[in-house]
């Protein structure tokens, strides 16, 4: 990404995008409710500066509906998508979710909307409209929960557990995020997990031999498990049931994704150079591609690229220290 700032508030500013346009694909806006029609900037607008350009709009609410002139931000999008509702222990209160997938994930559909009309319109030369709510993004990650009870019930918060041989142990150390979580599912999931803690005999237990035992026994079986993972760091628990095919992770804290073993051996964590803040770490894309390996580069300062990006699209250096003189570009 290059970093340009033009102060769109002002006729000249607005007329340089204007001017821009014809040289770019695609435009992306996601200011509050109503800006960008103050701004006179809509589609149509842009439309006529550039009849194929691609023009996508992120809101809370969307464009239409009773809510879409309300503000919005990424808890206040997982709230209104039932992810709150959720979140919590049976008898809380709905308890805010950590991730930000209101705006990551939204972010990532939006990319992806994006790159289907851009590959649409390199075989038709159409560019087109694009609209995303926060709230209807934060939706998909939702639905295997909602399917569940296909819109007639609400789903129940259950905490931590998500029914028999699912759920958080404590582990040796007993640090804040010293637990394991394990989730069992299959019946040859089960027997490994019993044959790993060094109770075979579990198996055939009449209390945990069916998944509907294991949960009316649920009280039980956490303390069986929780017997074993205190005797073990997180890792060592994880080590031993991974490695014998039961579905498990140490529960890392996000100091931890920045040093575990894993990640750092899979080059996640990279460190670059800031202009401003020295060296820092990243963590690179998730998606790892043969053929299309971009490097990664530290985010730009406000306005780093102004004066380079403008002089690529053909503006003069005196009609450009005009426009700086004049705040219009920053």
């Amino acid at each position: 990404k290059r970093s340009i700032v033009i102060d769109l508030a002002s006729e000249e500013g607005r007329d340089l995008l204007l001017r821009m346009a014809p040289k770019f694909d695609v435009f992306v806006e996601n200011y509050g409710p109503g800006v960008i029609e103050k701004l006179n900037l809509t589609y149509d607008v842009m439309k006529e500066a550039n009849p194929s350009i691609i023009y996508a709009r992120l809101k809370g609410f969307g464009l239409t509906g009773p809510y879409s002139g309300f503000p919005s931000y990424d808890w206040v999008a997982q709230a209104s998508a039932a992810t709150f509702s959720v979140t919590g222990r049976a008898g809380d209160p709905p308890t805010r979710p950590g991730p930000t997938i209101g705006d990551s994930g939204t972010g990532a559909q939006l990319a992806l909307s994006i790159t289907a009309a851009y590959v649409q319109k390199q075989r038709t030369g159409e560019g087109q409209f694009i609209e995303i709510s926060m709230q209807e993004a934060v939706t998909l990650f939702m639905r295997t929960l909602g399917l569940r009870t296909w819109g007639e019930a609400p789903q129940e918060r259950t905490g931590n557990a998500r029914g028999p041989g699912t759920d958080v142990y404590p582990c040796k150390g007993g640090g804040e995020n010293d637990y394991l979580f394990v989730m069992i599912v299959t019946t040859a999931q089960w027997d490994a997990f019993c044959m790993t803690i060094g109770m075979p005999e579990l198996i055939s237990d009449p209390r945990f031999e069916t998944q509907r035992g294991r949960f009316d026994h649920g009280a039980e079986f956490y303390e069986i498990v929780k017997e074993w993972t205190l005797q073990r760091t997180k890792h060592e628990a994880m080590k031993e049931l991974g490695s014998a095919g039961v579905p498990c992770s140490a529960t890392l804290d996000t100091y931890e994704l920045f040093t575990d073993p894993h990640l750092s051996g899979r080059g996640l964590v990279e460190e670059l150079e800031h202009p401003e803040l020295g060296t820092v770490k990243v963590m690179r894309m998730p998606a790892l591609l043969s053929g299309s390996d971009v490097p990664m580069e530290v985010a730009p300062t406000l306005g780093q690229h102004t004066r380079e990006v403008l002089c690529e699209l053909d503006f003069s250096e005196d009609e450009l220290e005009g426009l700086f003189d004049r705040g219009v570009l920053r």
